[in-house]
């Protein structure tokens, strides 16, 4: 072989070199850069315990619950990031969502579960009978076949509920509209939550001297119609802590408000976004509430089947002050005297 040639092939063999190594080093460069994130999210979650927090469709009622819960956590020392990894997610009222996300959350092999309205709850105590549950926004445990009882539940869930002081609301109603005869009643006939609170209110209706006068819906696309229907038949209307009705309130309102027809609610937020009046729950609170039962588990202090549902104990009756102008009724003093005024 000539000089010339072995030159050549020389030069060769070096650029094969030198194009592997460089082939290499990119190889190399692409493996740590997708191997990387992989690595930093095992580094973050270490230690760290799952909880999955559902909540039934978005409104400020809920919202507001979920805040609570969160918040709660974290002054218990199961701050979001540190002990516990929180995965928030919200179904949009769609029921093939909450599947879904029960079975990711089960999948992630939660360590807690907290499920926010009644629908949200029954979707993920029927996909997991072992990952603690804890509830908020749920009227009544048992009708919703969650408990064995509301004192003892005897399953893997718990919770806190939203049960409302409706006799307080039913006077309530009676304090701003003194000679009405017919109360309108707007709500979803398939939330049980909903039945159970139209059920009691019949009764107080019978003690205060006025007859009620039921229109139902199935989804907000129905509560126009719904609440025309009642427009001329009663002097005023009261709607329970309903999903479908706190999550379209300002519908509800565009046909009861020309209609100089008070709105009295089941709790706060919805008189925030324009309803007249309310004795009733404060989500944040009642969300706090579960929060605490939540820690206590995860602190090994008790199990669901142990914790008697709790309640809120404390309400608060809000007016708003813009809703009573627009309708042209004077906030009467005895109202005035115990109530929080929105203006």
């Amino acid at each position: 072989m000539s000089p010339k040639t072995i030159g050549i092939a020389l030069a060769c063999v070096a650029s094969a070199v030198l194009l592997a190594a460089c082939g290499n080093k990119g190889a190399s460069s692409a493996a740590a850069s997708a191997s990387a994130p992989a690595s930093s999210a095992a580094a973050a979650n270490a230690g760290q315990l799952n909880v999955g927090i559902i909540q039934m469709v978005e409104h400020q009622a809920l919202d507001a619950a979920n805040k609570g819960i969160v918040d709660q956590l974290a002054a218990r020392g199961y701050k979001d990031g540190e002990k516990i990894k929180i995965d928030r997610q919200n179904a949009q009222a769609d029921q093939s969502n909450m599947k879904n996300i029960a079975q990711r959350f089960v999948s992630a092999n939660s360590a807690i579960i907290f499920a926010i309205a009644t629908p949200a709850a029954q979707t993920v105590a029927n996909t997991t009978k072992t990952i603690p549950i804890v509830g908020t926004a749920i009227t009544d445990y048992k009708s919703a076949r969650l408990v064995q009882s509301n004192e003892k539940p005897g399953t893997n869930v718990t919770g806190s509920s939203d049960m409302n002081p409706i006799a307080e609301q039913a006077q309530l109603l009676k304090e701003f509209v003194p000679n009405v005869k017919t109360v309108g009643v707007l709500y979803n006939s398939s939330e049980v939550n909903s039945e159970i609170q139209v059920d009691i209110l019949k009764g107080e209706a019978k003690k205060q001297g006025f007859a009620l006068k039921i229109a139902t819906v199935s989804n907000v696309n129905d509560i126009q119609q719904a609440a025309h229907s009642l427009v001329g038949k009663v002097e005023a209307v009261y709607v329970p802590t309903d999903n479908v009705i706190a999550s379209a309130i300002p519908t509800l309102l565009k046909v009861t408000n020309p209609a100089k027809l008070p709105v009295i609610c089941g709790e706060s937020n919805m008189v925030k976004a324009g309803g007249l009046a309310t004795i009733g729950i404060d989500y944040y609170e009642l969300g706090k509430v579960a929060g605490d039962m939540g820690a206590d588990i995860l602190d090994g202090k008790s199990k669901p089947a142990e914790m008697p549902i709790r309640y809120q104990k404390q309400y608060k009756a809000i007016v708003n002050g813009k809703a009573a102008k627009e309708l042209g009724i004077a906030i009467p003093e005895s109202v005035k005297s115990k109530a929080e005024i929105l203006n």
